[in-house]
């Protein structure tokens, strides 16, 4: 909290209405939830989206982007590339109020190759859902992502997705939960039946049994209290056999598993999870409404210098996100900043840290997928679009004049490497201006050879230079080409002395695999995990690192 001191001025007719906008500050920061939405592709994370915003009524049919026609792919995903593909390959940000609680959701990439954008958002959120696919279980892409939670501690609930098809057991899936992503669960709904004989669901949290008539174009169903469970009454709901195992099952589940506990699930000890069917809308409100009760409001940030407490009266807030060209027909970027603390006001001098300078904003925008609205005032908690002009990298920080930079939003080391040619040299401007900016964006990486001055692209994932050269043609008219280069691995170059012999004779050695990013940093492009390995023990006075932030 604020100290009070700050506040007082020598006439104590200013304290009142200060200490009266104070509450209201406070309120507004409590009423604030902003989580990201993982999983693995496909499991379910783009409807389940879309269902919450029904619910907050901020769409009014599922599927459907309102613009001159209706276009039938998700809210979400608004990226021409994304609608061919029906994945989504850029993070989004949509905004809603439900029950009086404003909510951020940041969709983010279930795709592995956009598995950066995604660690990035998840350093703007306060907690995460994760979406399981009852019948293809925890995989691959989702523990990487929740890996990235655990050691946040970022708090998480589980939705299982998609009960209205054949999958695993409840039981088995909670011990694979636990097992997979080292988490400690308690089922806050249990389902009945799965499949064929899917029957509804028991919200533990609630205490009332969610009967699923399996109609689509119900948008709630059916909710029965029941706060007795021997009660004849679940037997007339479910049938007598339905009934026994439910009960059965749930005297299981409460020996077994812990009870929720809030403090628990906040520090990242404990999750919570629930059963349902985002696409019949089935299970989604229990989620909801559960969720805006027990979730974090705006947390606590660590930046280079302190910890950053959301209720400080000085605005400060990060970069996790560009995007360029949200509106093809204008040459438009906007930069995603979550607000950290204080108040975001319209036309006000803001420190833009890493360049020394003032600036101010005209139109911030808080966003509703692709569409936008300016805002004059944003609370912490609350992500904002500003129009940049080529000002803002990843990882920046604005602030009221403090200088501090907040920390956690490195790039990657790349997996996946190409050189990339003009195609079209009457387009080179077009080209050069392309690549600078969806670099920015954080889309993949450049690296300029110092031998030749080659570029060369490095990307997480390999659909990533799709992406690129789709977007370079179709919102920069210019065209390229790759070729194919044998690199291991980028490391970024640290020497503890660079006029050291040994710093040399590395310089000298390895000239030819020796490049610069964007930034100018160093950077030795390994041909092979070997060489890599040989060159660290030969010049050991050298770090290699692997992140770009060290």
């Amino acid at each position: 909290m604020v100290h009070t001191k700050d506040f007082h001025q020598n006439n104590s007719i200013f304290a009142a209405p200060i200490f009266a906008g104070m509450k209201h500050y406070q309120k507004e920061i409590n009423k604030r939830r902003t989580f990201g939405i993982i999983s693995h592709p496909d499991a379910g994370k783009t409807t389940l989206t879309e269902k919450l915003l029904l619910f907050g009524g901020a769409i009014q049919e599922a599927g459907a982007v309102k613009s001159n026609k209706i276009k039938k792919g998700a809210t979400s995903d608004f990226m021409e590339i994304e609608r061919q593909r029906g994945i989504s390959v850029a993070t989004s940000v949509l905004a809603f109020e439900y029950r009086d609680i404003k909510i951020n959701i940041l969709d983010t990439p279930g795709h592995k190759d956009f598995a950066e954008d995604t660690f990035r958002t998840l350093t703007a959120v306060d907690s995460v859902i994760v979406v399981i696919d009852v019948a293809k279980g925890v995989e691959e892409q989702t523990e990487k992502l929740v890996e990235v939670c655990r050691m946040r501690n970022i708090p998480m609930i589980v939705f299982i997705n998609k009960l209205d098809r054949e999958g695993k057991d409840a039981f088995e899936l909670l011990d694979e939960i636990e097992q997979k992503l080292n988490l400690t669960v308690t089922p806050l709904s249990f389902p009945i039946g799965m499949g064929y004989d899917f029957k509804g669901i028991y919200n533990i949290w609630e205490k009332n049994v969610n009967l699923f008539t399996g109609d689509p174009r119900k948008d709630i169903e059916e909710t029965v209290k029941i706060s007795d469970l021997k009660s004849d009454e679940l037997d007339e709901l479910i049938g007598d056999n339905a009934a026994d195992t439910l009960r059965d099952e749930l005297e299981l589940a409460q020996g077994v598993y812990p009870e929720f506990d809030r403090d628990a699930y906040l520090e990242g000890r404990l999750q919570p999870v629930f059963f349902g069917s985002a696409l019949n809308n089935f299970g989604v409100r229990e989620l909801l409404d559960c969720f805006i009760k027990i979730a974090p409001p705006p947390r606590p940030k660590e930046s280079d210098t302190r910890l950053v407490k959301p209720e400080e009266k000085d605005f400060t807030g990060f970069v996790f996100k560009i995007h360029a060209n949200m509106d093809p027909k204008h040459r438009d970027r906007l930069a995603f900043i979550k607000i950290v603390s204080g108040k975001f006001e319209r036309n006000k001098n803001y420190l833009h840290v890493r360049n020394n300078k003032n600036m101010k904003f005209s139109s911030p925008n808080a966003f509703f997928a692709e569409k936008k609205e300016i805002v004059d005032v944003s609370y912490p908690g609350d992500i904002v679009g500003l129009h940049d002009t080529g000002n803002f990298k990843i990882g920046d920080t604005l602030t009221e004049g403090e200088t501090l930079m907040y920390k956690g939003i490195p790039s990657f080391s790349p997996e996946h490497f190409r050189y990339i040619n003009n195609a079209d040299p009457m387009k080179s401007k077009q080209l050069e201006k392309g690549i600078d900016q969806l670099m920015d964006e954080g889309v993949a990486q450049l690296f300029t050879l110092d031998l030749n001055g080659r570029k060369i692209i490095g990307t997480v994932g390999a659909l990533q230079f799709e992406v690129i050269q789709y977007r370079l043609e179709h919102e920069y008219g210019a065209k390229c080409t790759y070729e194919n280069l044998n690199v291991h691995k980028a490391t970024w170059i640290e020497a503890e002395d660079e006029k050291s012999e040994e710093f040399k004779d590395f310089k000298r050695v390895k000239a030819k695999y020796l490049a610069k990013d964007k930034s100018g940093q160093m950077v030795f492009l390994a041909d092979s995990q070997f060489s890599l390995q040989m060159t660290q023990q030969k010049y050991p006075s050298i770090k290699f690192h692997f992140t770009s932030e060290f």
